[in-house]
Parts: structure tokens; sequence; C-alpha cells
């Protein structure tokens, strides 16, 4: 397949004058491959049907900067999976705070029931009520015992 290039150089080596000599042919065999293979087509040529074919994969400037690349997949892939993480652990934190609240208010109404079981009044008459306690409501106020220090 030749090129614009190609032809040029070919044009040019015909027009002049002098005898090529062999070594001058050989030089210019190289310089028509690097052209045609090291080149990058240019960026005019870059079509929608290049891209999504995978052509642009090929590319020089691709293959010079694959570890960029692959550094980049990475450091998305380590920024993903700490973002997940970090989104299970706040559903984690807030199922925990819900539970906590709700213990609180399962202690602060049983300590509520016990207070209201414990007043001397429904102890009193928790006593009545059953016949069968040998525990009695006492007629004496109590008596204050004082022990002298020595």
């Amino acid at each position: 397949m030749k090129t614009n290039d190609d032809e040029t150089v070919e044009t040019v080596a015909q027009d002049s004058t002098e005898p090529q000599t062999k070594k001058e042919r050989l030089t210019l065999e190289q310089i028509k491959q690097s052209v045609s293979e090291d080149d990058e087509a240019p960026i005019g040529t870059l079509t929608l049907r290049k891209i999504l074919g995978g052509d642009i994969l090929s590319a020089q400037l691709v293959r010079r900067q694959v570890w960029l690349l692959l550094l980049i997949v990475v450091f998305i892939t380590v920024y993903v999976a700490f973002r997940y993480q970090c989104q299970q652990d706040m559903l984690d934190i807030a199922q925990l705070e819900t539970q906590l609240v709700d213990s609180k208010y399962k202690a602060l109404s049983s300590s509520s029931n016990l207070t209201e079981r414990c007043r001397e009044s429904h102890v009193i008459e928790a006593l009545r009520n059953n016949k069968d306690s040998v525990l009695h409501q006492s007629q004496q106020p109590p008596y204050k015992i004082f022990v002298p220090e020595e």
C-alpha cells in the first residue's frame, strides 16, 4: 500500500539526476518503512467507527500510557470499594442507633413500671389483697436507736 509520502519520496528520488547508490537505496527503503510503521494516523481521521471498533486502543499514545491507565483503573476500583464499605458501615451505624434508642425507651418504661410498683401505697394495697401473706403494716411508728460513740 503506497501513501502520498511514499509517492513523494519516489518522485524526489526519480527527479534527481545523480545515479543512486546501493546505500542510498537502502536508506530510502528504511525511511519508507519507518514512516509507514511509526507514524500515527492524523487526528482528523479519527472516526466514531474507529473508536467503537477499538482501533483507538492500538494507537501509539495508548500503548505508551498503559501503566498510567492501569494505575487509574486501580485507584478507581479502590475508591469504589472504600465508598461501598463506608456506605455499609453507615447503614450499620444507623441500625445500631435505632436499636439504642429503642433499648433506652424500653429501659425507661421498665424503670417507670418498677418505680410505680414499689411505691408504698401500692405495696400496702398488694399486702391487703393477698390474704396469705404474713406481712402486715406496722401500727407503731419506727424507733430511732442512738448508739453513743466511744
